[in-house]
């Protein structure tokens, strides 16, 4: 993807925030070993983190296995947090990356305290209330106060293409936690819907690649 996408542009109104949403890359054949075929993604997703303004090595993963475990995140931590599906961080040192195919990605931002926050959701971790505990954990680390939240829910699985609407779900949750109405903000776009653009985990059987959320804080 050459530019950032549109439905990012509430997170960085201020300047303050770096994020980028890595679709489709056209050309890299995929597979069923989700390994292999993020082998061949990795330089895109490379030059994505680059454009950032951050090295590789910079970059914070959550393990992502369908739970609710959120962890915290700085240049010391290991490169993949086990057991965990968020990571939050106030450390401008670092990029945080959640692969997806079908789930829901949540960015967080506390325009406050510059706190970020990005969370793997789809439905399992939708049922776990993930959202909910990713803005817990950044008000126990961060101080965080769920009004001054801004919350971006990126492209993933929805009806008809998929029996659960996860993205409703996930707006409810929010709203729930305290996050205000005009600081929401759902892309509204379909993984399943338009393959040209995304994988999609479900309709490609398996056979699929993984799209990349990135998210950081300047100094």
């Amino acid at each position: 993807m050459t530019q950032k996408p549109d439905f990012l542009l509430p997170m960085m109104a201020d300047g303050l925030v770096r994020a980028d949403f890595v679709a489709r890359v056209a050309g890299v054949e995929t597979s069923t070993d989700r390994e292999a075929t993020l082998a061949k993604l990795k330089p895109t997703h490379e030059k994505a983190v680059k454009k950032l303004g951050y090295k590789w090595s910079q970059l914070r993963r959550a393990e992502q296995v369908h739970g609710n475990q959120v962890a915290v995140a700085y240049h010391k931590t290991e490169p993949i947090a086990v057991g965990a599906d968020a990571l939050i961080s106030n450390d401008s040192k670092v990029v945080l990356g959640i692969y997806v195919a079908d789930c829901g990605v949540i960015y967080f931002y506390d325009q406050r305290t510059g706190a970020i926050g990005l969370a793997h959701s789809g439905k399992k971790g939708t049922e776990q209330n993930i959202c909910a505990a990713t803005i817990a954990a950044m008000e126990e680390n961060f101080k965080t106060r769920a009004e001054d939240l801004v919350v971006v829910l990126g492209p993933c699985i929805r009806p008809p293409h998929y029996e659960v609407d996860i993205a409703a779900q996930i707006r409810d949750q929010a709203m729930a936690a305290g996050v205000l109405d005009f600081h929401y903000h759902d892309c509204q776009l379909d993984t399943a819907g338009d393959l040209g653009k995304f994988y999609s985990y479900r309709v490609e059987e398996g056979n699929t690649g993984r799209m990349l959320a990135l998210l950081a804080r300047e100094d």
